[in-house]
């Protein structure tokens, strides 16, 4: 079904598609002993022109359990990029070699350029302030595996919504399933764009108190402030510390609530939320290589059960 495909943004993706691209997640989960060479002879290619650890880390990690192998890059300046090569002709010679590619660059819309000119599956490891779909697959996994359901909750986006592009691909994908409700935590300054609310038509709330929303929420996604998104260092100091989750905010959260982050974490949530029940990020984190196993696998068309 989705053999030879590109994933740019989660919406590339229909409901059933996603939906079985979690399913193999979450049998990896249950057996990964069953998916050991299932990509035996078969080539990732990690470009990342953006520095990264759970991103790339999760990607390589994914094939060489799949039992594929590695090429690429975690340094531009270390690539022909350095001497002037356009981003189309790196995929273009990069398609000569390997069988798919995952991409990182700082740059809204590149992973969509650089579908134009492969010839191999592009995945979008985040393209700037835009999309991060794989981050979204995490998440999704990580909620469906946790919570059961992935309809009828309501969740809680906290920190930098503005240049967030884990929050932009979540809302845009959460907003697809069945009564889902998103309250927006950030100051004015970080509100989320309008044309993201514009989509979700309506069905939000936006407050600068995460005190006032903490005990309403079935998720709180936590985000940082990302200082390389700023051109003001003075507007990053001032904004960084607005929001910090600590065990006393949390006294009023629901029992089973979750609190997931993309990671990584300076201080937005405190290191003694951590032994928490709630507190999920890590085990994200891990989820994040499973569903990478299994986007590689469904777009190289390896399913076992496909």
């Amino acid at each position: 079904m989705l053999k030879g495909r590109n994933l740019i943004s989660p919406n590339d993706f229909s409901l059933e598609e996603l939906d079985s691209v979690l399913s193999l997640g979450e049998k990896i989960i249950q057996s990964p002993e069953n998916y050991v060479d299932v990509c035996k002879g078969k080539l990732l290619s990690t470009l990342f022109y953006e520095p990264s650890t759970r991103t790339r880390f999760s990607f390589e990690a994914a094939m060489l359990r799949l039992g594929g192998s590695l090429v690429g890059f975690s340094e531009p300046g270390s690539s022909s990029v350095s001497k002037g090569e356009s981003l189309a002709d790196t995929i273009r010679t990069v398609g000569c070699y390997a069988d798919i590619i995952a991409m990182r660059h700082p740059k809204e819309g590149s992973a969509h350029l650089a579908s134009k000119y492969s010839n191999v599956p592009i995945i979008n490891a985040g393209d700037g302030g835009h999309q991060h779909p794989t981050q979204t697959l995490t998440d999704l996994l990580t909620i469906k595996s946790l919570k059961k359901d992935l309809n009828n909750l309501t969740i809680g986006l906290c920190g930098d919504l503005k240049f967030g592009r884990t929050v932009h691909s979540l809302v845009k994908a959460m907003a697809r399933y069945k009564n889902t409700k998103f309250i927006f935590i950030s100051p004015s300054e970080l509100k989320i764009p309008d044309y993201i609310k514009e989509e979700i038509q309506g069905n939000y709330y936006e407050t600068s108190s995460l005190e006032e929303v903490i005990d309403k929420v079935d998720i709180l996604y936590m985000t940082r402030v990302q200082k390389e998104r700023f051109v003001s260092e003075e507007e990053y100091i001032r904004l960084k510390d607005s929001y910090i989750l600590t065990k006393d905010k949390l006294k009023n959260a629901k029992e089973d609530m979750l609190v997931l982050h993309p990671l990584p974490r300076v201080n937005e949530i405190s290191t003694e939320v951590d032994d928490d029940s709630r507190a999920v990020y890590f085990k994200q984190a891990r989820y994040g290589m499973f569903v990478r196993m299994a986007l590689i696998m469904k777009l190289l068309g390896v399913d076992l059960d496909a």
